[in-house]
């Protein structure tokens, strides 16, 4: 079967954002191949492969064509979970005699950008979905190059030159992160300052990089200030039109560049199963624009 890649929003504002190839095993492909690929990500950011059936050895052996990849993050209870591969992180509610087998849980995860609390946080992140719930537990992602576009001038100027906090107390489910005391205040709380507005070092386009919204800060200015300035921001990057959802199947896997987009995930009923394998793409934030 030959390779196709067609929009996953034929009818909508932006098609260009996000894309589902067809026609490719990931197991199987040469560099040619792997080089159209790579070409379709940076320039539709998110993309999805169906019917896959892949072993985590073929997960991480695919991820790893994109560059090294990160150990998965201690999880909120202190563990990592696949024995002997490091570069695993199991995103699930499942509960095995009393132990999680997985993280996150069930309920919803806000709008983020993974890991970007790290000074070089993961320019990619890869996620397979091996169990799914009957409904609920949807993905969806929002364009970041688009949201900066989407600015009027006025708050592009104000934006440009600017930097953000992006808060390292809580991951994308709302757990504090293991060995960290939360703080009231987002400019004494752990994690880092990343320019607000990037330069993308492979499309040269430039983005919004907000991380996530609870405890951010604009540094420089007052809380107040610094709050509804970031209200703002995110009412634009995270707007209807900016935005897709993407339903899971068994056997989806997803690559998303977390340089240029942001996802968040829908709850779902905690009695049922989801079970997903993720990997990173090691990396750095984007440069200043």
């Amino acid at each position: 079967m030959s390779k196709t890649i067609k929009p996953l929003r034929p009818a909508s504002p932006n098609p260009g954002f996000g894309a589902e190839i067809t026609g490719i095993d990931p197991r199987a492909i040469n560099d040619a191949g792997f080089e159209a690929i790579r070409q379709a990500w940076i320039a539709h950011q998110v993309l999805l492969f169906r019917g896959q059936s892949l072993s985590d050895h073929d997960l991480i052996a695919f991820s790893r064509r994109f560059g090294a990849l990160d150990h998965a993050p201690v999880q909120e209870n202190g563990q990592r979970f696949v024995h002997g591969l490091p570069e695993i992180y199991i995103v699930s509610n499942v509960v095995e005699d009393g132990v999680a087998i997985g993280s996150l849980g069930a309920g919803e995860a806000a709008w983020h950008s993974d890991m970007s609390y790290l000074a070089e946080p993961p320019k990619a992140s890869m996620l397979y979905a091996l169990e799914i719930p009957p409904s609920g537990g949807h993905t969806s992602f929002c364009d970041m190059y688009a949201a900066f576009d989407s600015l009027p001038d006025s708050l592009r100027a104000r934006a440009i030159g600017r930097r953000v906090k992006h808060d390292g107390t809580y991951n994308s489910g709302g757990y504090i992160r293991q060995g960290v005391t939360p703080s009231d205040d987002p400019r004494e709380a752990p994690g880092t300052l990343h320019p607000l507005v990037c330069t993308h070092p492979e499309s040269g386009r430039r983005t919004l990089y907000l991380g996530r919204r609870r405890m951010a800060w604009i540094e420089g200015m007052d809380l107040p200030e610094s709050e509804a300035f970031l209200d703002q921001l995110w009412a634009y990057a995270t707007a209807p039109a900016l935005c897709f959802t993407h339903r899971w199947r068994v056997g989806d896997l997803v690559l998303w560049d977390n340089r240029c987009t942001m996802h968040r995930r829908d709850p779902f009923d905690a009695s049922a199963r989801r079970i997903m394998h993720r990997t990173q793409i090691k990396g750095a934030a984007p440069p200043a624009a």
